[in-house]
């Protein structure tokens, strides 16, 4: 049996720096072993925050970019949102899993029938059902 993909959000991949969560360690708190993955459009997402921002938000954007080059593979999809290509990509069964802190993106994963892992609290992830 194969690990469960995971697809990460842009803001999960900002958590470390803006919430003190390591997402990876959550998600593997939460499922164990995991193929965790991005979407191209996420991936330039976070490289255009970390170029075009300053403070904070750029160095969370200059760390999920790090994280999701290190940590994850990258899939392509011919989408320019984020969104639209990780809703995508649940609508089609091409992930097990969806991470991401962002209400209506999870609205349309639970709608497809994928699971969200999602914040709970300050520091800890938990997974939400469809």
């Amino acid at each position: 049996m194969s690990d469960p993909v995971v697809a990460l959000d842009t803001n999960v991949l900002l958590m470390p720096v803006e919430s003190d969560v390591d997402p990876f360690e959550e998600i593997e708190r939460l499922l164990g072993r995991v193929d965790p993955v991005v979407p191209v459009a996420v991936a330039r997402e976070l490289r255009e925050l970390s170029t075009a921002g300053t403070g904070d938000r750029a160095r969370a954007a200059k760390v999920g970019s790090r994280l999701a080059a290190d940590r994850c593979r990258e899939l392509d999809h011919e989408h320019e949102s984020a969104d639209t290509a990780i809703a995508t990509l649940a609508a089609d069964g091409a992930v097990d899993y969806v991470a991401t802190n962002d209400g209506p993106l999870r609205d349309r994963v639970l709608a497809a029938e994928i699971p969200v892992i999602s914040l709970r609290g300050r520091n800890n992830m938990t997974i939400i059902h469809p």
